[in-house]
């Protein structure tokens, strides 16, 4: 199959760019590879294999230290590429949950060395890396009139601003973000067992056109049969699942039966590549050959209407967890 030729794309709210439908993640567990010992090239050949297959949205960070590899990557391809990167909020070896907030000058330093690693004069869309919801209002009086300063500069395209999902799976802090309204995109967490941000996040996403970027589609609850059980364990103990509405063993089974998927994974894209308000579903691996498992599904139709409302009745009310 020619992703290439097939690959879906979508406007990325208010900030008119066009991009895929899919993009590629270089955080997560995987770090295009080097969490697993992949080289520079190994995991360069990553970010070449996603652009070939259509992908134009690439996510990288200095926390996740894949910088390099993305810029070296994408070295005579920039201007085929969305990069988003991101800056920390508090200075460097502190706590990121705390109040040790970095200068705000430091953030023309941090601008810099990303634009250096990345071999670019310019960012598509920057983020404040995950923000909690005591963090925010300082983030925006302290940091944003320097964020905005670089804008101007046509260093910085669009602002954006990511959450901390492990921590704030409720998305308290994305609520005060987005009723602020200072930034054009915003990262989430989302998936079938805590589908919270289609009550809370979306909603404002599209009535205020806020580019979406989708995060923890799929984490180790969904890619790992025995962290599923143990998860779905702990949601019967606490109330949250009837224990006689789900199979224990094989709690997500039925998705395969109903929709034709190959794998729980398959169906985890599925279901959030096609829910109202997202734009992006972010996706992660050092591997080649499950990049394009991941591209292939993401591009697949939506699960059914059946599927859909078993979900809802499972997972609708769930907003403590992440999935990871």
């Amino acid at each position: 199959m020619d992703f290439t030729a097939h690959m879906d794309f979508t406007t990325l709210g208010r900030t008119g760019l066009k991009v895929s439908v899919a993009g590629l993640g270089c955080g997560g567990h995987s770090r295009l590879g080097k969490t697993k010992g992949a080289s520079a090239e190994q995991s360069g050949d990553v970010v070449r294999a996603a652009l070939d297959l259509g992908i134009n949205f690439i996510d990288t960070a200095p926390a996740y230290g894949t910088e390099e590899i993305v810029g070296a990557a994408l070295k005579g391809r920039r201007d085929g590429a969305v990069l988003s990167t991101k800056t920390q909020i508090v200075t460097s070896g502190s706590d990121v949950l705390g109040t040790d907030f970095k200068d705000p000058s430091q953030l023309v330093a941090d601008l810099e060395k990303s634009l250096t690693a990345l071999q670019t004069d310019y960012i598509d869309v920057y983020h404040l890396h995950g923000v909690m919801p005591e963090q925010h209002a300082w983030c925006a009086e302290h940091l944003l009139p320097v964020l905005k300063g670089m804008q101007s500069q046509g260093k910085i395209r669009y602002l954006g601003i990511t959450e901390r999902f492990i921590y704030d799976p409720t998305h308290e802090m994305l609520g005060v973000a987005l009723e602020d309204d200072h930034w054009d995109v915003i990262m989430t967490g989302f998936n079938l067992i805590n589908p919270s941000a289609r009550n809370v996040v979306f909603p404002v996403t599209q009535s205020k056109n806020v580019g979406t970027l989708l995060m923890f589609a799929v984490r180790r609850a969904l890619s790992q049969p025995e962290a599923l059980r143990s998860l779905i364990s702990d949601l019967i103990s606490d109330g949250l699942v009837g224990a006689d509405d789900i199979d224990p063993e094989n709690p997500l089974d039925f998705l395969m039966d109903e929709n034709d998927a190959d794998s729980v994974v398959e169906a985890a894209y599925r279901f959030c590549r096609h829910e109202p308000g997202v734009d992006i579903v972010l996706t992660g691996t050092g591997s080649v050959a499950h990049l394009k498992e991941n591209v292939r599904s993401i591009l697949k139709p939506a699960i059914a209407e059946k599927s859909q409302k078993i979900l809802a009745r499972l997972f609708g009310h769930i907003n403590n967890v992440s999935g990871n």
